[in-house]
């Protein structure tokens, strides 16, 4: 079995601590370590362990017995570890052991937020060029409009809950190996709303909130990309009566368009060429977000060069200008001739010379711009 470390050095305090510096190292790993704040199974242990230490050591009694004979000299005692575990939440724990003044105002629980919703939009990418707005259906708790959130039906108003005085929460003592503590929690007579409502709403059952199917209107900026969540403060679930209400997050995605390939604010397209129109020289037309545009290509175009069409593509969504549409030849070599066109070909086979492939030294260099 292994040895137990020594209590000191689990609390983190010299030997000759005193009573508060005690208290507040165990404060300290308390809110490192009970499960309330962190679920790991080996934090749960080290909070145990903790616990022991301050067992020991926040008693004189024991205490002078350890300094003595070490763990030798409690041998033997039970320790109640548990009784740690025992709280509805840490707040309790160190509010019974340390007092409820080292919490001023966090045990008085405010009316609670509402939830955060959520829901999505499919953009085209000239939605995402132009920015676009969507009305979406998306179930929502929202204050019941009948009792304006009050709960209590027209006429009559809630009253203040006599078992906590308003206050939502209640206190009691509960007797544990340390001798009596006091436990506090949430109201049971009013749910912790430190209301009572004797008449409530027949829309909304005195909650003060209903739920419902509702047309949310969602603007989205231009240049949005695929994958991004947009966040509306407030548009979210209703909270308690006097909580603010939770947000609503939209996940954005952007439909694909067989026509270009997204890099950034940047397009890129792919243009289909002839061989001959490259080799000669042509006037095209390419598709961009706002219709055809013509383009001249100058003949002799290689097959991986780039076309760039300035401020074609999409607009920065920090409105920091807007990107370039990327045109890629490609050369289209025929695969199936027919006699006289073999002929044709063959006759020009016959009259090329070292100039007429000459190469172009600045190729291989823009073929690595356009593959990034």
């Amino acid at each position: 079995m292994a040895a137990k470390r020594d209590y000191y050095e689990i609390l983190g305090v010299s030997r000759d601590a005193s009573e508060g510096d005690i208290k507040r190292a165990f404060r300290r790993l308390a809110r490192e370590l009970h499960p309330d704040v962190n679920p790991d199974p080996a934090a749960a242990e080290g909070f145990r362990e903790a616990a022991e230490a301050y067992e020991v050591l926040s008693d004189a009694n024991t205490r002078a017995r350890y300094d003595r004979f070490g763990h030798a000299g409690i041998a033997g005692q039970q320790f109640h570890t548990e009784q740690f575990m025992d709280f509805s939440s840490l707040t309790d724990l160190l509010g019974a052991f340390f007092g409820d003044d080292l919490f001023a105002g966090m045990g008085q629980r405010g009316p609670a937020r509402g939830g955060h919703a959520s829901t999505a939009v499919e953009l085209t990418l000239a939605e995402v060029a132009a920015g676009a707005t969507r009305t979406v259906d998306v179930d929502l708790v929202v204050t019941c409009d009948t009792c304006q959130g009050s709960g209590a039906r027209a006429g009559s108003t809630p009253r203040t809950c006599p078992e906590c005085s308003g206050a939502g929460r209640v206190q009691h003592v509960v007797r544990t190996a340390f001798g009596q503590m006091v436990q506090t929690g949430a109201c049971a007579a009013c749910g912790g709303t430190g209301r009572r409502i004797d008449d409530p709403c027949p829309d909304c059952k005195g909650h003060g909130r209903r739920q419902g199917r509702f047309a949310v209107e969602v603007r989205v900026p231009a240049g949005i990309m695929d994958g991004q969540t947009l966040r509306l403060p407030g548009r979210g679930h209703a909270g308690e009566p006097g909580g603010e209400p939770g947000d609503l997050y939209v996940n954005v995605t952007v439909a694909e368009d067989p026509r270009f390939q997204r890099d950034g604010a940047d397009l890129v397209s792919v243009l289909e060429l002839p061989f001959t129109q490259a080799a000669m020289g042509a006037h095209v037309t390419v598709p961009t977000l706002e219709g055809d545009h013509e383009v001249t290509i100058a003949p002799g175009v290689q097959p991986g060069e780039v076309v760039t069409l300035r401020g074609r593509g999409l607009p920065s969504l920090r409105g920091r200008g807007r990107g370039d549409l990327r045109v890629v030849v490609n050369v289209l070599v025929p695969r199936h001739l027919n006699d006289a066109q073999r002929r044709l070909l063959a006759e020009f086979e016959r009259s090329v010379d070292e100039t007429t492939y000459a190469r172009d030294e600045g190729f291989f260099s823009r073929l690595r711009a356009a593959l990034r």
